[in-house]
């Protein structure tokens, strides 16, 4: 609080970006974790919160007639753009900003201070909910080629992996020691997933220290020992992430990529997924065309394609398709690096993954896939994210464009994924919040210094809590859907109005799809908790009996078996329930609907009629009339 010197300011504007409406006008007030902006005039209480730690930068413009102005860039691509009567209460809010929003400490951070209301048991149990073990189990290790072990328990093979890891059981602890000693630092290869169905598997680890002629000897036979575990191909891939030409100039100051004349069987690839410094810079100019006011079609397609973003988010995908298909369809191993590997790496392996598993389409397993590949591997979240003030060169969007692969495939297979577009937005959100402990520091060694585990509760269990409001009302379950191959040609992506201008309440559809397909599923389970409860009063009511009177469905049927709704076109009525990305709960009423539904509850004769016509209509695709 001690940053704070105006934590109140009065008559401020808030204008919008899209709407040509009147300017808000509102208080300011400045807490030790938010800015909080009250509009005055609203007839329904209307408040925006920005998070200190999601804002990115903070900019004076020149003062006109209209007062002093504070435009804000946050994170998550919130831009709030303020207007001051005084010059002093513009700069103090300016100057407080800068510093709430930067925190020199890691002990600054929100997750230190965050405090829920929950015991000390379920705080402990909320960072065990996620047990990697249990995934590598799932796919059947340890077994006779692949073990987990604690050789990395120190931290002395490698800084920034986690003490366990899975590495194949022909390789010797010298083979494991004498590899870390030859790839940078230290990050040997390492199981990443394996494909039960043929024992291909995707392991990952960093570049080698191979210069022009160097070799290990150690490292020829930790990747031996790779390909030998998949006894039903002669050849392994070896995957390089970056372009040739960069791979080519790393060579140069001893590192580089893997000479296939010094390794036994091994198909060595490029990929040409650009550098943290070309995606930061793509990603400012995709922010740029979003904030144009006016612009032309051209403007817009111009700039979009200037930018890059597209082409880049493109690339990964053909990274991860390309893995896929070497580990399904070759029934090949493969081995993926880039320079230091926790950035293209971590995003092609999760990618391939989620393409190869249809247990990481599900809520339980996408954050298992977060956990193992992103958190436990060491992507330097707090550098890429810049959580805390340091070099603003290290800021990259490597996990921003996951998210966007993610979603992009959710495009194709809209009922492949067990969650929603908004689980995403809120994963993202949070991975800059600061909120919870999952994402800070750059490795599972920093974490444990820092006490993460006992200081600051996990992010998983928040989102189950909520699991309802990011499911994906069309998702066919488990089994519908094995491995995906998704089409990568350019017309197949899409711009993500969703996340670049999801507080832009003007860019967003007057009707959303997944806003209805929510709210007739929510109607469903109401009506059906309507009928089981009149069914339970029945017996005690005199007259005919339940079966004669009118048939009603079985009492306590789960929402989880609901049969799943079609496309909306199908279906009428009000407005539903659930909110659109970026609104507030306040700013809505509840439906015309649910008020008349209480005023005037329906005759208990009526309420299977209007189950089993939803149960017809989920199966039929087509509404019936009464």
């Amino acid at each position: 609080m001690e940053h704070i010197t105006t934590p109140k300011v009065e008559n401020v504007k808030l204008l919008d970006r899209y709407a040509n409406r009147k300017a808000a006008n509102g208080t300011l007030y400045l807490t030790a974790t938010h800015l909080i902006y009250v509009e005055a005039s609203a007839e329904v209480r209307k408040e925006t919160w920005i998070l200190h730690h999601h804002i990115a930068a903070i900019e004076k413009l020149p003062v006109t007639t209209a007062g002093y102005h504070l435009l804000i860039h946050c994170k998550n691509f919130h831009v709030a753009h303020f207007v001051f009567g005084q010059e002093r209460d513009c700069h103090e809010v300016y100057t407080s900003l800068l510093k709430l929003s930067q925190p020199v400490k890691p002990e600054e951070l929100y997750a230190f201070s965050y405090n829920p209301k929950m015991s000390k048991e379920n705080r402990e149990t909320g960072w065990k909910l996620i047990d990697l073990k249990l995934d590598y189990q799932r796919m059947g290790i340890p077994n006779d080629y692949w073990e987990i072990t604690d050789v990395n328990k120190d931290y002395e093979v490698c800084s920034t992996y986690p003490p366990e890891i899975v590495v194949p059981r022909a390789a010797s602890k010298a083979v494991v020691i004498g590899s870390s000693k030859f790839r940078s630092r230290g990050r040997i290869p390492v199981l990443s997933y394996l494909y039960k169905e043929n024992n291909a598997a995707i392991c990952r680890c960093s570049q080698p220290l191979a210069g022009f002629s160097a070799r290990c000897l150690e490292d020829e036979q930790m990747l031996q020992a790779i390909r030998e575990a998949n006894p039903g191909s002669p050849f392994m891939y070896v995957v390089d992430t970056r372009p040739k030409l960069n791979a080519m100039a790393n060579r140069a100051a001893g590192k580089g990529y893997e000479n296939e004349d010094n390794y036994d069987n091994i198909r060595f690839k490029f990929i040409g997924i650009e550098n943290i410094h070309v995606m930061r810079s793509s990603l400012q100019k995709l922010l740029e065309v979003c904030e144009m006011k006016s612009p032309s079609m051209s403007d817009f397609l111009t700039g979009l394609e200037n930018s890059g973003w597209l082409r880049h988010i493109k690339a990964v995908m053909d990274a991860g398709v390309f893995l896929a298909k070497a580990v399904k369809d070759e029934k090949a191993s493969v081995l993926v690096h880039c320079s230091d590997g926790w950035d293209r790496t971590a995003q092609v392996c999760s990618l391939a993954s989620l393409l190869l598993d249809p247990f990481y389409r599900t809520f339980k397993g996408f954050m298992v896939l977060i956990e193992k590949e992103w958190i436990a591997m060491g992507h330097k979240f707090s550098h890429r994210c810049g959580h805390l003030d340091g070099d603003p060169k290290e800021v990259s969007p490597v996990f921003t464009q996951f998210i966007e692969c993610v979603w992009q495939l959710m495009q194709q297979f809209p009922c492949a994924f067990e969650f929603n577009e908004r689980f995403l937005l809120e994963i993202h959100d949070h991975v800059y919040s600061c909120q919870f402990g999952n994402f800070l520091g750059t490795c599972h060694k920093e974490r444990e210094d820092l006490r993460i585990f006992e200081k600051t509760h996990s992010l998983w269990p928040f989102l189950l809590q909520k699991r309802q409001e990011f499911r994906n009302p069309l998702y066919r379950g488990f089994t519908a859907y094995q491995e995906l191959l998704p089409n990568t040609l350019p017309f197949s992506f899409q711009f993500w109005c969703g996340m670049y201008n999801r507080f832009d309440k003007g860019m967003h559809p007057k009707q959303r799809v997944l806003d209805h397909l929510l709210g007739c599923m929510s109607k469903k389970v109401q009506l059906e908790d309507n009928a089981s409860e009149l069914e339970n009063k029945l017996p005690f009511l005199d007259g005919p009996s339940p079966g004669e009177a009118c048939s009603l469905p079985k009492a306590g049927r789960a929402p989880s078996k609901t049969p799943m709704l079609n496309t909306p076109q199908d279906y009428g009525g009000d407005p539903p329930l659930a909110l659109s990305n970026g609104a507030s709960a306040g700013e809505l009423d509840l439906p015309a609907a649910a008020q008349k539904h209480e005023e005037n509850p329906p005759h208990p004769c009526d309420l299977p009629d209007a189950v089993d016509i939803l149960d017809s209509e989920a199966r039929d695709g087509k509404p019936r009339r009464r």
